[in-house]
């Protein structure tokens, strides 16, 4: 009776999604056309900026007489004393056009890029350093007239990323602030609601620069959820209501969280959404990690979706990050001894030795090593680690000193030499002591996926304030989110942000 109940409500609904043929809002189409507006002025600003930067980059090498003139290396071995500026005008243009193109095919002009300053950040620092490489090959392999000279391409790389930066943070910070945000914001609508959608919302309303505005959620008649748990946001009614909701809220993009519905139904959803031209997007439930590394495969014509490898299981990127773990500890090591010498004398002072702490923690793959650092807590407070899986703010075992080594990261200096000796990694998921990692590896989900990288002096989880006493399933998702998505530019991001970064540090 049940069964013929839903079939009959899911054949109403999808008559009724099937029969609904009218276009876009024109509020919508509005919005959207509007958005083509900030994204040309952010373009012809780059334009500007680019220029700006190139000739700067002259003035630097050529007038400024900070760069000695007669290093021949750097000029290409030509005169450069009467090189004048509108000699180098075609190169800068050349510069200016291989720049933009470099720009575009790193996606930095999504609409959705331009109130995300700080993916911005990664874009135009990631093309930097391919314009580099390419501009410098170019003068190589075309001879110019007159010859690119190499230290300009250096000196222009550096003042052209400042300019940008400049530009693109008054951009931003002006479309944020303006009426255009609307049309550059993207309004979401969920239909079904599950953990997953609750997490996206938090994330939306807490960043102001998210280029999304959730505008409600509708019910599926399946639905477990009443209006009386879901407080985050409105219930904007019924599937059935769908197409009349949908012009009502002026809806951009639907995310369906619910995958219990029928799938007729979903392809009606998807052909209603193509007909208005909004965005149709899935919560793929059935994978609750790993989820860019989701990749569509066909087998025989045969569409199969999974999950692709880890970034960091493939050698090649592995080799990269040993390179640079190597060079990092190498100079981590030469740079920090003498405060590792100041506080580990301060640590003798306070309570004798030992000044280092050792212990057994679990790497990659789970094999166990030894961890070292500088000691924070009295003799034998490990005794009664097994207690807790973090260190309390208020922790009685804290020496005077170790209080402020552990807020400053001190601590963690001699973890250069298990990085250097390949244990450990300068980011990655931090590492835990063998009995805590066996016991949450039975109550979080996915806890074990962190061991597929090395364990890490510092972590995206850590630099967003995860550390110490707080939720560790959420500590456990942030460390997933860096493995699929590491590459070299997030570890050093992490590395600056670890300076910065003194949220829930203790």
């Amino acid at each position: 009776m049940v069964h013929k109940h839903t079939a009959a409500i899911s054949q109403i609904s999808n008559k009724n999604l099937l029969e609904d043929s009218t276009p876009p809002t024109s509020a919508s189409r509005h919005r959207k056309l509007s958005a083509d507006l900030p994204n040309s002025i952010a373009i012809f600003g780059d334009i500007l900026s680019i220029f700006f930067g190139l000739t700067i980059g002259y003035w630097l090498r050529f007038r400024s007489g900070l760069i000695p003139q007669n290093i021949q290396f750097w000029s290409a071995g030509q005169d450069i004393s009467g090189v004048r500026l509108i000699d180098y005008l075609p190169l800068i243009g050349v510069g200016t056009i291989l720049l933009l193109i470099t720009f575009s095919y790193q996606h930095l002009y999504r609409v959705q890029h331009l109130l995300r300053f700080r993916r911005v950040v990664s874009i135009v620092i990631r093309s930097a350093a391919m314009w580099l490489i390419a501009y410098m090959g170019l003068s190589l392999a075309m001879k110019f007239e007159p010859p690119i000279s190499r230290i300009y391409v250096i000196a222009s790389a550096l003042t052209t990323t400042l300019t940008i930066l400049g530009w693109r943070f008054i951009l931003s910070w002006a479309l944020r602030r303006s009426n255009l945000v609307e049309a550059l914001r993207q309004r979401v609508l969920f239909l079904g609601w599950n953990t997953e959608a609750k997490r996206l919302v938090h994330a939306i309303n807490f960043d102001e620069a998210q280029p999304y505005v959730v505008i409600g959620c509708i019910q599926n008649f399946n639905f477990n959820a009443t209006p009386d748990t879901i407080t985050e946001v409105r219930i904007l009614g019924v599937i059935n209501q769908l197409p009349e909701i949908l012009d009502k809220e002026k809806a951009d993009i639907l995310v369906l969280t619910d995958l219990s519905i029928d799938t007729n139904e979903i392809v009606a959803i998807t052909n209603l959404c193509e007909r208005k031209m909004i965005q149709f997007k899935v919560i793929p439930s059935c994978f609750q990690i790993l989820i860019s590394g989701l990749t569509l495969d066909t087998v025989s014509g045969v569409p199969i979706l999974g999950v692709e490898e880890l970034p960091l299981e493939r050698i090649h990127n592995r080799f990269i990050k040993r390179c640079f773990d190597i060079i990092g500890a190498l100079v981590g090591l030469v740079v920090s001894a003498p405060v590792v010498l100041i506080f580990g004398f301060l640590i003798w002072f306070e309570e004798g030795n030992p000044v280092f702490f050792a212990q057994e923690r679990v790497g990659r793959l789970g094999k166990v090593f030894t961890m070292y650092k500088l000691r924070s807590m009295r003799r034998g407070s490990e005794k009664t680690d097994h207690i807790n899986q973090s260190t309390h703010r208020t922790d009685s075992r804290l020496l005077r000193v170790g209080a402020f080594i552990r807020r400053w990261n001190i601590d963690e200096i001699p973890q250069f030499w298990n990085v250097l000796i390949g244990n450990m990694s300068l980011v990655g998921p931090r590492p835990e002591r063998s009995y805590h990692s066996n016991k949450l590896a039975d109550e979080i989900p996915h806890y074990n996926a962190r061991y597929s990288s090395k364990p890490g002096i510092t972590g995206w989880a850590q630099v967003n304030g995860l550390r110490g006493d707080t939720d560790l399933t959420e500590r456990v998702r942030y460390d997933l989110f860096y493995l699929e998505n590491w590459n070299v530019w997030l570890d050093f991001q992490i590395l600056v942000m670890t300076l910065v970064a003194r949220k829930n540090a203790y």
